[in-house]
């Protein structure tokens, strides 16, 4: 009888994996939206329909005792305890159905929201060569305009960051640089990046951003994939005209974190669906020219130096997100310079990962909130 039940069992657990196989082929992305004003997590398919998750978990047989997230860091943290499992059970539930289930969407019949508002932004400064050489040439001299330090190799001399960042003995590169971005300047897809009140060097930087997965402190390098859920984008937003005088050199507050200075998403590509995060092309329009067009492989330290550096100088919780920096192209850089002006409209591409468009407006100078 006990040779009867294990061998059902083990028939079950392998009729079981094959469609878990040929779920795990059907790629989505998460995302956070509205629909007649209630908030929810959604899987997007084919860029073309969200699937509410807590309302097809509910209706999806076989089915599951798991409690399915309602939102996305929750997500992010119990994801690799049967939720990722039971996401691609309903995609290829949805997949199969006729008609469309009432817990599937239009992508465009819903509003997207930021698809997680982190605990903690950290941003890569001047992590690409020619990103580098391009902000050194056009404010020589200026570190918190052109840069924190000069293109090419590090100079000679350059030492390691005890506890932080141990350089090898071949390594030519300077180490990383990090700066933080204020949560609140956190905006969604389609929604508007206003210039401050009399600022008038509003710059774009279009950058993919690391989602972090797991706590994180002090990870090393060769294990830091294990740490990373998956990739979104981020419009660093910057600030250039400085704060008006040289104290204590430039200021990163007003560079980077007024409010809006953060778009962020559409949504998330978990890690599975991103096979090489270093060889993705990039594209940047401005009102439909193109501003930015380059490829990851061009990063001075990858997404795995990136969260390692940060997380030896504090730990990064599930949900937490790393910009990984900026390619070539910056308004600022050219010659003559230029900004960002309302009526605007950005589109920033990272292939493979998706693509995030934002209109520019101006914020009166009495507005108050």
């Amino acid at each position: 009888m006990k040779r009867l039940i294990a061998a059902s069992l083990l028939s079950s657990l392998a009729a079981a994996s094959v469609p878990l196989i040929a779920q795990s082929q059907t790629p989505f992305k998460l995302g956070t939206f509205q629909q007649q004003g209630r908030t929810f997590v959604g899987a997007v398919v084919r860029d073309s329909i969200v699937i509410d998750l807590a309302a097809a978990h509910a209706r999806v047989q076989p089915a599951s005792s798991l409690t399915m997230p309602t939102e996305m860091k929750d997500l992010i943290t119990r994801y690799g305890d049967g939720v990722r499992n039971r996401i691609a059970q309903i995609v290829t539930s949805v997949n199969a159905a006729a008609p469309r289930p009432a817990y599937v969407y239009d992508l465009a019949a819903v509003k997207t929201m930021p698809p997680i508002v982190p605990a903690t932004i950290l941003n890569a400064a001047v992590n690409y060569r020619e990103h580098a050489a391009e902000m050194a040439a056009a404010a020589p001299g200026q570190p918190g305009r052109g840069g924190p330090e000069p293109p090419g190799t590090a100079p000679a001399g350059t030492k390691s960051a005890p506890g932080i960042w141990e350089r090898k003995a071949d390594d030519t590169r300077w180490n990383p640089y990090m700066f933080l971005k204020a949560p609140s300047a956190v905006i969604a897809d389609g929604e508007v990046i206003r210039i401050p009140p009399r600022r008038s060097q509003i710059d774009w930087e279009c950058e993919m951003a690391v989602v972090v997965g797991r706590t994180s402190s002090r990870v090393a390098a060769a294990q830091a994939s294990d740490y990373i859920f998956g990739y979104t984008l981020q419009m660093d937003v910057s600030d250039r005209e400085g704060r008006g005088d040289s104290r204590h050199g430039s200021d990163w507050l007003i560079g980077k974190s007024h409010d809006t200075f953060a778009p962020l998403g559409p949504f998330i590509v978990p890690k599975e669906f991103v096979p090489n995060p270093q060889k993705l092309p990039i594209k940047f329009t401005l009102n439909g020219t193109v501003m930015q067009d380059a490829d990851t492989s061009l990063m001075i330290h990858d997404v795995y130096e990136l969260l390692a550096y940060g997380s030896n100088i504090l730990t990064l919780r599930p949900g937490d997100v790393i910009g990984t920096g900026s390619p070539s192209g910056v308004g600022f850089a050219r010659n003559p310079p230029m900004f960002l002006k309302a009526g605007d409209k950005t589109v920033c591409t990272y292939e493979g990962v998706g693509t995030l468009r934002n209109s520019v407006e101006g914020t009166p100078a009495t507005a108050t909130r």
